[in-house]
């Protein structure tokens, strides 16, 4: 049975935009997506008209398995996104597809607030042992608000709040995400459709918006430790994650 949140139905059907970039010529190639986007301009992705082109393609040997690393430009505010391709991604379908959004201190600094840098282990660990997958580094650390304002939400998470509310009193929404630029380059990837490893449905609801086809959804939750039962708690009973509440909850 279809994963009922990756499917369009009613409003969500009627509220798909025509992507704007149909024009993307399709090359053989990675590196062939250089010369190709070397002159690449559209109207962009979302309200605010991103958009990116293909600026440098290179061989990425890793820990977890071989990749090819695609650097990306954008028009809205210069951030350099990448996406990591195993296996030939270029006009596929249903390609297993990770969104990760920038996290410094998880990532990097292996903090243990969030699942972040598991995540991300665990995203290229599975897809490097799949077929052909798609990993999109997006830089939007903090969810969006910026590093200096995730430390800043920390240190009100210290003082009792939780990840929603600490965004709020800061004058942000719970999660100022846009994943229009992470729509863009799948379709500068020439990429048919995807399946998503998210447990977030805001992501396939925003990608399917911006038109692309999200045929199924991958679950990837990662083990809670001592100092993020609470964000995994909070991301399930108030994000709307689908992950199980009791994630977060204290062990006897």
């Amino acid at each position: 049975m279809a994963d009922p949140s990756t499917v369009l139905t009613g409003p969500k059907l009627a509220a798909r935009e025509a992507p704007p970039c149909r024009g993307l010529v399709r090359v053989a190639t990675l590196a062939q997506l250089v010369e190709r986007d070397r002159d690449h301009d559209c109207s962009g992705f979302g309200a605010h008209h991103v958009c990116v082109k293909v600026d440098a393609v290179a061989a990425l040997p890793t820990r977890f398995g071989d990749f090819q690393i695609v650097a990306f430009w954008n028009n809205r505010d210069g951030k350099e996104h990448i996406a990591l391709a195993h296996g030939d991604v270029m006009g596929a379908e249903d390609v297993p597809t990770r969104l990760h959004s920038e996290c410094l201190t998880g990532d990097a600094l292996g903090s243990l607030r969030c699942d972040c840098r598991d995540q991300l282990e665990t995203a290229l660990t599975r897809l490097a042992a799949m077929e052909r997958g798609l990993l999109l580094y997006l830089r939007q650390e903090g969810r969006g608000i910026g590093l200096i304002n995730k430390v800043r939400a920390y240190a009100l998470q210290e003082r009792g709040m939780d990840t929603v509310d600490a965004n709020r009193a800061l004058g942000f929404r719970d999660d100022e995400r846009d994943y229009a630029v992470a729509a863009h380059m799948l379709a500068s990837l020439n990429v048919g459709s995807i399946r998503l490893m998210t447990n977030n449905p805001d992501k396939i609801r925003q990608l399917e918006r911006h038109g692309v086809r999200v045929n199924g959804r991958l679950p990837h939750v990662m083990p809670a430790n001592e100092h993020n039962r609470r964000y995994l708690r909070t991301k399930a009973t108030r994000s709307g994650h689908l992950i199980d509440p009791g994630q977060g909850e204290e062990k006897p």
